[in-house]
């Protein structure tokens, strides 16, 4: 579903991505597992069509996103690190501008929207006001947006930054159930490392721009002769992810919705 071949992304002096390879299956969980800075967010974007690699080559279900934007973006969903609602819409007006966009018919947007509404719990609050959803009313209500128009993949970007345990659980229970059922290709990106291991098929542990190792959580342990993804990061990457930053990531955003 996923081909990526020897990808570099550089911006002017800094390479963000450097020479990464990898595949992923249809149907599978993947996870990108590494610290802020890592490359992460600039794979997806690149993967998305939001950036342009400066060399190697890329293919999304068979598809350029350099030289096939339009048709790449059919292919798949995507949940941002930020959210992208418009606050000043009612959830169903978010669903209706998205399958609008995309050129979903209207019967069909109808009763996918109602689904997809049903699905994550938010049927009820369908003509509520975006701006008084909770965090993890609103990333309950990208999913669903995302997944509107039938993507085979879906792409989340630190999906659970700043959630409590409890709506992570919830969140990663309704997309566990969205790829057993459909069998939608689940791409995410964390920092978390249980998040990871508890989660993803496979893990592609990246830092500084290159990808380390990949393989399940338990190839990764036996490839490095410990009893942990954390100790497994560590003896690939010399040290431990820095969840200290990613903390305090969390909390800059945090204050910043406290101050809107």
């Amino acid at each position: 579903m996923i081909e990526v071949k020897n990808l570099t992304k550089k911006f002017g002096d800094l390479t963000a991505v450097d020479n990464i390879s990898f595949n992923v299956k249809e149907g599978e969980i993947f996870a990108f597992l590494g610290p802020n800075g890592a490359g992460k967010s600039t794979t997806i974007k690149i993967l998305t069509t939001l950036l342009h690699p400066t060399s190697g080559a890329v293919m999304l279900n068979g598809h350029d996103p350099v030289h096939h934007p339009d048709e790449t973006r059919r292919s798949f969903g995507i949940v941002f690190q930020d959210p992208s609602l418009d606050d000043d819409l009612t959830a169903w007006e978010n669903m209706e501008i998205h399958g609008i966009l995309y050129d979903v018919p209207n019967s069909i947007r109808k009763q996918r929207s109602e689904e997809l509404l049903k699905f994550v719990d938010l049927w009820d609050r369908k003509n509520s006001l975006v701006k008084e959803f909770s965090g993890g009313m609103k990333r309950r209500l990208e999913i669903a947006r995302g997944l509107l128009h039938h993507p085979k993949i879906i792409f989340l970007d630190e999906p659970t930054l700043g959630l409590d345990p409890q709506t992570r659980n919830h969140m990663w229970a309704y997309l566990r159930e969205l790829n057993k059922n459909e069998g939608t290709t689940v791409f995410f990106t964390t920092h978390y490392m249980e998040e990871a291991d508890r989660i993803a098929e496979r893990i592609a542990i990246i830092d500084h721009g290159k990808i380390v190792a990949i393989g399940t959580s338990e190839e990764l342990k036996k490839k490095t002769n410990t009893n942990s993804l954390e100790e497994a990061f560590l003896a690939l990457t010399g040290t431990t992810i820095r969840e200290e930053g990613a903390n305090a990531t969390d909390r800059m955003r945090m204050h910043r919705k406290l101050r809107r």
